[in-house]
């Protein structure tokens, strides 16, 4: 890859030569002085951790043979066929040692040159050697670093360069103990998983050694409508022997190949030395970047001239003139205008791929995000590729940029952050800010996500001191004063879970929100602890607590499995750390946040969790392993869930609509309520050719047909969207099985109804009042559900949910006489006492007290007859103790 290889490159230099020339300089000319090889093909790689691998003529053919980007791991698979490839046979969660070999030929004209090996990330630890000679150790797995390979490379001929690299579980005295991150839930991938290349230089050049950097610092100062103004440092490297005499000269050049604004800045270089060359650029009438509407970039040029006119390097990059500002009043202003953030959170790995991707990959994902209508990410929980800030600055998307210090930042016990580690995280928020400070999408830099769990800190994550006893802000405050000496034109954040959220009087949970400039909140209210409706009225309180500081909220979601599914998303408590995470649940909670958020036009962004589901080995849950399912689109990156459509109807202008629950086939009930999501003027539903009726503005572009009968076997259901443009359809089938038509069966007290032997079982609906509660032991962090053994029935599952209080049941059967089955389960410790069971005014049980075991638990079953006119209706009734049902049957007499 060489600099002016294509016709646009030559007439954008002709367009410098005459300004030179005009300026009274030599005139640059066409030069060679930068050369970039990609070292993508003939790797070999062993997984063992092997003795005399840096020598030359190591015998490595029986190596595998692979290509770079590379990792060994594949994490997460799902328990069925739908949205990904791994399998529990093709996994590899092998953490450790990774040795890599390649052997390179030295580029034709090398003699005299800088040479400089790149490696856009190696993860966790790398150490470097060429030719048998130590280049050095790079520790952090995200970040670009470049090693100064002059000496060690060959004049011409062959080279051999050989990296090991070390992705080890950090603990006490460890070979990663200092390399964030510590923990997190997430898989740290190992391997050279992102591009490695060649770079060659001239020894006066652009700084290389600038913290995987361009050597370029640019600032947009101003950004209005008739001027914009770009402060500039320019990193200059004298490699030579003698002094220098050169200019640098930086230019804006736009689409058109026209230069719009440049500056010619001469400068004495001393030899072996770098110094920093400051500039200005003014433009005038300038094409703003405005986010995704206008997402508009210039090409940044910087060149080093020498005193006779040769450009010695030269560096280009898309640049976007924009400013940024967050207020807490106002929000985030783009270009000094109320522009609202609506976007995701997203992790880098893919399945079949692990961390591996490719600029294709990211692509698909952002055109992917885009056709969802979001206008932000937040890169989490570490530094990602330039391929990502690339396509955000070209695609118009905000980006927060944050480092992996994730929960945790000690070890084996320590109260304080070892020296290395804290030296480590300033290393590494050095290298994300140099490395993306041109960019235009670059918006935030995070300091931290999660420090301030205190002492209710997850089980997963213990491997520091009790979190009572570990304070996070003296590091924050480090990181802080890093942020602000290295970009003063950006603001810092940082992620919350914890503050003011209900914790008992034993927890301690420490305020770090007032490290940073900008605040975060990471809040799943309704999925971990509260209720769905608490998020708003929690944000009010974060903001009465500090209302000069910005707020966001940085996470917030559910897990949504595609294989499972809910008739009712109310009708029991959500397993959120085991199996019962059925998709409609994840709908519903994304419903119910997005109206709070949107109620609140003062916060800054809102990042929903996640955009994609992803690797992490401390969960086992939904109907995945080693998979977090928040993801609106599954591991595969291209299977999108129902909540992908409700943001997409919500925020995407462009016309649709979406059928939702089709993956949920093989229905429970003869009689459903059917929801979709329609952003079009007027929307109407057919079943089977009937139509069902029209529905026009629905709120939050939901609309719902209560009520529907479906149809014994097949059912056809569309939707037909009509807009000004014409018409848009969807289309789902279900099934109802002939024997399910006939009966009603609930399983009180579950989300997700159990598996029962040759029927089908129907969740908890059709209710009022009373609460979902289960014999069970619920799952947590990737340990199971215990379940309790149940005498007395073959439908254990069912029976271990029961609705309890006093609540009512009113179910839309047809006229006529029904044979109800009540079945009751109770276990040993229950306290006896009785209840009513009623159908209206008549009494069905009274003072009903259902059998109590000596041990273990037993179920009972009562079976009374119904008529039943305009639906069916069953009263429990509390008596001494609270009434209670675990399953419900209903089947209609002839």
């Amino acid at each position: 890859m060489r600099s002016f290889t294509a016709p646009r490159a030559r007439a954008r230099l002709a367009t410098s030569v005459a300004c030179l020339i005009m300026a009274g300089v030599a005139p640059a000319v066409a030069h060679d002085a930068r050369e970039v090889t990609v070292l993508d093909a003939g790797w070999r790689f062993t997984a063992e951790d092997v003795e005399n691998a840096v020598a030359p003529d190591f015998a490595d053919a029986q190596w595998a043979q692979v290509s770079v980007p590379h990792s060994w791991n594949r994490v997460g698979y799902y328990k069925h066929d739908l949205g990904g490839t791994n399998t529990a046979a093709t996994v590899d969660k092998r953490l450790g040692v990774g040795w890599y070999r390649l052997h390179f030929a030295t580029p034709e004209g090398a003699k005299g040159k800088r040479h400089w090996l790149e490696f856009d990330a190696a993860s966790r630890v790398a150490k470097v050697w060429l030719n048998g000679t130590y280049l050095g150790e790079h520790r952090g797995g995200f970040s670009r670093f470049r090693l100064d390979a002059t000496a060690a490379m060959k004049p011409d001929g062959d080279n051999v360069l050989v990296v090991r690299v070390d992705n080890t579980q950090p603990k006490a005295g460890s070979s990663t103990a200092d390399v964030l991150p510590l923990s997190g839930d997430f898989f740290v991938h190992g391997g050279l998983y992102r591009p490695v290349r060649l770079v060659t230089t001239a020894p006066l050049h652009i700084d290389l050694a600038d913290a995987g950097g361009t050597g370029i610092r640019a600032t947009t100062v101003k950004a209005e409508k008739d001027q914009a103004q770009v402060d500039l440092v320019v990193r200059v490297a004298n490699d030579a022997a003698k002094a220098a005499k050169a200019s640098v000269k930086v230019s804006l050049v736009d689409r058109e190949g026209r230069e719009a604004a440049s500056a010619l800045v001469p400068s004495m270089l001393a030899p072996g030395k770098t110094a920093e060359v400051a500039a200005k650029l003014t433009v005038a009438s300038p094409h703003l970047w405005q986010g995704t509407a206008d997402p508009y970039l210039y090409d940044l040029v910087t060149q080093v001239i020498q005193g006779d006119g040769t450009v010695s390097d030269e560096v280009r990059q898309p640049y976007g003139l924009r400013t940024m500002a967050f207020d807490p009043d106002r929000g985030f202003l783009l270009n000094g205008l109320p522009y609202r953030l609506r976007g995701v959170g997203y992790h880098q790995d893919r399945d079949g791929k692990g961390w591996a991707i490719s600029r294709a990959d990211v692509a698909e994902d952002i055109a992917t995000l885009r056709d969802m209508g979001a206008n932000t990410i937040r890169l989490t929980h570490y530094q990602h590729g330039q391929d990502v800030h690339d396509l955000a600055d070209r695609a118009g998307i905000v980006v927060w940029d944050e480092i992996p210090l994730v929960s945790v930042w000690t070890l084996g016990g320590s109260k304080v952050a070892d020296p290395a580690l804290v030296a480590n995280a300033k290393a590494q928020l050095t290298e994300l800010v140099r490395q993306n400070q041109n960019h235009a999408a670059s918006a935030i830099w995070s300091i931290a996500n999660e420090v301030d769990f205190g002492n209710s800190i997850p089980s997963f994550m213990f491997g520091g001191a009790d979190g009572r006893e570990v304070d996070p802000m003296p590091l924050l405050n480090e990181l802080q004063k890093t942020a602000k000496a290295l970009d003063p034109s950006r603001p810092t954040a940082l992620a919350t879970c914890c503050e003011a959220r209900a914790f008992g009087s034993e927890v301690s949970i420490p305020t770090t929100a007032v490290a940073a400039d900008l605040g975060g909140a990471n809040r799943y209210f309704g999925w971990y602890f509260g209720k769905p409706g608490d998020l708003g009225p929690h944000l009010d309180g974060l903001r009465a607590k500090r209302p000069q500081q910005p707020l966001a909220v940085t996470e917030y979601g559910a897990g949504g499995a595609l294989t499972m599914h809910t008739d009712n998303v109310l009708g029991g408590p959500v397993d959120s750390r085991g199996a019962a995470q059925p998709e409609e649940y994840e709908s519903h909670i994304h419903e119910t946040a997005l109206a709070q958020l949107d109620a609140r036009p003062w916060l800054y962004a809102t990042w929903l969790w996640n955009s994609f589901d992803f690797a992490t080995t401390v969960r086992t849950e939904g109907d995945a392993q080693d998979i977090n399912t928040k993801g609106l689109i599954a591991y595969d990156h291209k299977t999108r869930k129902d909540a992908f459509w409700f943001y997409k109807a919500n925020w995407n202008a462009a016309p649709m609509v979406h059928i939702t629950s089709k993956r949920y086939t093989q229905r429970a009930y003869p009689v459903t309520d059917v929801k979709v999501y329609s952003n079009t003027a007027s929307t109407e539903l057919l079943l089977n050719g009937r139509s069902l009726g029209v529905k026009s503005d629905c709120p939050q572009k939901a609309c719902v047909w209560t009520g529907v009968r479906l149809d014994e076997g097949s059912n056809a259901l569309v939707a037909r969207g009509v807009h000004a443009g014409g018409t848009i359809e969807d289309s789902a089938n279900w099934m109802l099985a002939a024997e399910t038509a006939k009966h009603f069966l609930i399983d009180a007290g579950a989300l997700m109804a159990a598996k029962s032997e040759g029927r089908i079982l129907g969740s908890d609906n059709w209710f009022e009042g009373g609460n979902a509660a289960s014999l069970d032991k619920p799952a947590d962090y990737g340990k199971p559900a215990v379940p309790t053994a149940i005498t007395g029935t073959n439908d254990r599952g069912a029976l271990a949910t029961y609705r309890t209080g006093t609540f009512s049941y009113r179910v839309p059967v047809a006229d006529g006489r029904y044979k109800v089955t009540l079945w009751f389960a109770t276990h040993a410790m229950q306290k006896p006492g009785t209840f009513d069971v009623k159908s209206g005014k008549k009494a069905l049980l009274r003072k009903f007290q259902p059998a109590i075991p000596a041990s273990g638990a037993v179920a009972e079953a009562k079976v009374i007859t119904i008529k039943a006119k305009g639906g069916l209706s069953l009263d429990f009734v509390s008596g001494t103790s609270d009434a209670r049902v675990s399953m419900i049957e209903i089947e209609k007499l002839r």
